[in-house]
């Protein structure tokens, strides 16, 4: 599968974006799919990731309350929602794709994860 982020851009404190990753190929719906951010200097981390039909979602305790990760398998597209967003979470953030059975947790390493978009720049200004 191959992946494309797109979304991001330069936004005050306080503003939202909606981050989009589209993935190609007939079998999205057997992907769990997450996303991730990389800041600069420092590793990439696990931001939140969803079951392949949307029923399970997990988060990094950071943003909590602030993200909210949907899909629509219909669009081949995952989506990553970001309110309230904060300077700390600037960085490059990447979808990616995690071929799973139905019944797999939703990985929150980099290593769960099998294909990876290109990722997109996010910039929170204070």
């Amino acid at each position: 599968v191959q992946l494309q982020a797109s979304g991001g851009g330069v936004v005050q404190a306080g503003g939202s974006l909606r981050l989009s990753c589209a993935a190609s190929g007939r079998m999205f719906s057997r992907y769990n799919m997450g996303w991730f951010r990389q800041a600069p200097g420092k590793e990439r981390e696990f931001v939140a990731g969803i079951s392949r039909s949307g029923g399970r979602t997990t988060y990094a305790d950071s943003v909590k309350g602030r993200f909210t990760i949907s899909r629509d398998n219909a669009k081949n597209t995952v989506y990553l929602q970001m309110n309230s967003l904060k300077p700390e979470d600037t960085a490059v953030y990447y979808c990616a794709a995690d071929w799973a059975i139905s019944s797999a947790p939703v990985a929150t390493a980099t290593s769960g994860y099998d294909y990876w978009g290109q990722g997109t720049q996010v910039t929170v200004s204070s």
